[in-house]
């Protein structure tokens, strides 16, 4: 595939492509990877939704956001257990819920009928992750952790890759390449989902957000990966009153997949405040995306 590229160098070029990125770039313009998670297809009509708070605090409130994403017709519900934090001080403040968690997240999937996903970040942890969860995520401070990227992909499970927040789409790339041989190694489709999640600008908009959506970047991607490309808003724009209107964005530009942070009481949620809709917001949000969703010919009803 030639990509129209008048600044050789800056991102990515025809040598890239062919030598560098060869599992995961188009081999034809209307190449695109489609693969099933929990019976769940991304990269087809189905705009799959993962959505729950960012941490699973406690055992009831990750069964109550089960029941609350499962009833407002999410797909997967998602929290963390394992939290990297930009700094080293963990607090009462800011803490994790590590195995606990996991168990909790899956009993709560499992109670409710919904697949999970979850971030991974040690090496040491992959088995355990994966045995508690339908999906894992790299997260954007490990996006060019290349010895994690390598050791899930042997694992041969749906990987989903959040761009690292400085990192170009050349760097975003060739890091699912990573994943993508492995799979190729266990003689398998790669199942990557590649996730925007907010990059780092010059203005941000409100002096509490620290990143801004890329939405160009999802059809940029497409023009030169099969593999589907999805957004977090919830996370990029940091801001709870912008999560709608970029939800409904992310889908007229293209997304393949969503994922959106949601607790019973944002205000007092222990993790970004800020930017967790409530259990209302995210209903109305579902109801008015799938319109959105049908005027491109895609849905989010499975």
């Amino acid at each position: 595939m030639t990509i129209d590229n008048k600044f050789p160098g800056k991102d990515l070029t025809d040598d890239d492509i062919a030598g560098k990125i060869p599992l995961v770039a188009k081999k034809t313009p209307d190449h695109n990877t489609k693969f099933t998670c929990a019976g769940i297809e991304f990269g087809g009509d189905l705009i799959p939704v993962m959505a729950g708070p960012n941490l699973a605090e406690t055992e009831a409130l990750i069964l109550d956001c089960a029941k609350a994403m499962k009833a407002a017709g999410a797909h997967f519900l998602r929290a963390g257990c394992f939290k990297p934090l930009t700094f080293p001080y963990r607090s009462e403040k800011f803490f994790e819920t590590r195995e606990k968690g996991l168990e909790w997240l899956k009993s709560a999937g499992e109670a409710v009928g919904m697949p999970v996903v979850t971030e991974i970040m040690h090496i040491d942890k992959i088995d355990l992750v994966a045995e508690h969860t339908d999906m894992l995520q790299i997260g954007t401070r490990n996006m060019q952790n290349y010895p994690l990227l390598t050791e899930v992909g042997k694992k041969g499970m749906p990987v989903m890759l959040k761009r690292g927040y400085g990192a170009s789409l050349r760097d975003w790339l060739m890091a699912a390449e990573y994943i993508a041989l492995e799979h190729d190694n266990l003689g398998m489709e790669p199942a990557i989902l590649l996730c925007e999640r907010g990059v780092v600008a010059n203005h941000t908009h409100r002096s509490s957000s620290r990143f801004l959506l890329d939405l160009q970047v999802v059809p940029a991607a497409q023009e030169v990966t099969h593999l589907p490309v999805m957004t977090d808003p919830s996370h990029a724009t940091f801001w709870q009153p912008w999560v709608r209107s970029m939800m409904l964005a992310s889908i007229g530009a293209g997304a393949d997949a969503l994922m959106l942070e949601v607790h019973p009481d944002p205000k007092n949620a222990a993790v970004d405040p800020l930017q967790c809709s409530s259990f209302e917001q995210f209903a109305e949000m579902m109801q008015a995306m799938q319109p959105v969703a049908e005027a491109i010919g895609r849905t989010l009803k499975a």
